[in-house]
């Protein structure tokens, strides 16, 4: 608050946060201002001092000069007011310098305390504001998750946010270096798959797969394909059996041959197609369950995967597809963060709309997103309160010391010159009643 800024800033800030510079005090004038403001108030607080002074002279002077008795009453007033504003005066301006530039112990308070005040500000923000039993029941009554889902619940809003998560991937996209990405993919991607085995995992995958019975799928797929590419190449059988037919057979034979053989077939594979039982199936069924245990294992079946995945990503397709990945990625993340109609923004903002309608109407929900919340803050402050109070007192040490104190009084000193007033009126008064207390006491 004692960075000084410009007049056209404090005005837009003045505009946007009315309240903030209301209640505050700071920023309703400029420095010039506040400095003349200072010297009006300083001046009224030491015209009271100087007329006090001038009261008690003349009544003194009136009082040994044989005037009424009620002249020691005005004597007082203004002696004891007097002695109030020296008081305060010394006060107030021992905070800022050193009266009469007398070296007074403990005085010139702000300029010669300044770091132990950061340090101490900054250990009463962080007891009193970072602990974690303050943060936590500050985050229970805001109820961030039911005012975020309110607001992102409403579409207009869930655009907007999704409109800057795009700007923010667009602007992580451009910035980061294809070569260090493409760098980055090979070293983690493809040495971690050459230096794993895959055989296990597959193994425990297809395991897995078999024990769903998700495989049935695609074995029917495969049962289907098959019986209509036998029914549709029927020629292709007559063929081979010509071929593989002695020359000396006669060619009706061969053709009955070939149609009994593709009838056997087809039969077979229609079967195979339309009876789930069939033992061709329980064949396939105990081959995979085999085959997944082996490459679990059998050393041998392992050893031959190894050598499959090697072949497949040592492959110049692979090793081209694996170089052109992150261009293809980048160019999705661009064309869809651009583009406002896109299914990938779309989706966004449909999840985000999702998401603020369940946690306005599920309790349950916000309850566990508030715990998470309150949860990470608590560990936040919990580990990080002393570096986020070193804020604080880091920023106050840098501070010029003599530039503090100007323009720490110049925000309060008006304030401060009030203390003046009070103590020279106050006085007055308290000066007044021990004499008028004194009076009656003991006479006079």
């Amino acid at each position: 608050m004692f960075v000084a800024t410009s007049q056209s800033s404090r005005t837009d800030t003045a505009t946007r946060f009315p309240a903030v510079e209301v209640g505050l005090g700071f920023g309703r004038m400029d420095a010039a201002a506040r400095a003349r403001d200072l010297r009006k108030m300083k001046s009224l607080a030491t015209g009271l001092l100087l007329l006090a002074t001038l009261i008690f002279l003349l009544a003194r002077w009136w009082e040994v000069s044989g005037g009424p008795g009620w002249v020691g009453y005005v004597r007082a007033m203004a002696e004891a007011g007097m002695v109030g504003a020296l008081a305060d005066w010394f006060a107030v301006t021992a905070l800022f310098r050193r009266p009469l530039g007398l070296p007074i112990p403990h005085t010139a308070i702000i300029p010669t305390k300044k770091d132990a005040l950061g340090e101490n500000l900054g250990d009463f923000v962080g007891e009193n504001f970072l602990s974690e039993d303050a943060v936590r029941d500050k985050l229970a009554r805001v109820e961030v998750s039911s005012r975020v889902g309110a607001w992102i619940g409403q579409e207009a809003n869930a655009d907007r946010v999704t409109a800057e998560l795009a700007t923010v991937a667009r602007g992580v996209v451009t910035v980061l270096r294809d070569d260090a990405v493409q760098e980055i993919i090979e070293q983690v991607l493809v040495r971690k798959l050459m230096e794993r085995p895959v055989g296990p995992p597959l193994g425990k995958v297809l395991q897995g797969v078999l024990e769903d019975g998700a495989h049935h799928r695609l074995v029917d797929l495969v049962c289907d394909r098959a019986y209509d590419w036998v029914t549709a190449n029927h020629d292709t059988v007559l063929r081979i059996v010509h071929d593989r037919a002695p020359t000396w057979s006669p060619r009706f034979v061969d053709d009955l041959i070939a149609d009994r053989v593709f009838l056997e077939v087809q039969n077979f594979a229609w079967a195979v197609k339309t009876d789930p039982e069939h033992p061709m199936r329980k064949a396939v069924d105990k081959f995979l369950v085999e085959f997944a245990a082996d490459l679990q294992a059998d050393p041998e079946t392992i050893e031959r995967a190894e050598r499959i995945k090697h072949q497949f990503l040592g492959h110049p397709e692979i090793q081209r597809f694996i170089g052109q990945a992150w261009g293809t990625v980048k160019g999705l993340i661009l064309d869809a963060a651009a583009d406002p109609s896109s299914a990938l923004r779309t989706r966004v903002r449909d999840g985000l709309v999702a998401l603020g309608t369940r946690l306005s109407t599920d309790a349950e929900l916000r309850a566990k997103v508030d715990g998470w919340l309150a949860d990470a803050a608590g560990y936040v402050v919990r580990h990080y309160r002393g570096e986020i109070t070193t804020l604080i007192t880091d920023t106050v040490e840098r501070w010029d010391a003599e530039e503090t104190s100007r323009k720490v009084e110049l925000q309060v000193g008006r304030d401060l010159q009030f203390i003046r007033i009070n103590g020279t009126v106050v006085g007055s008064l308290a000066g007044l009643v021990i004499y008028t207390v004194g009076q009656l006491a003991f006479g006079g």
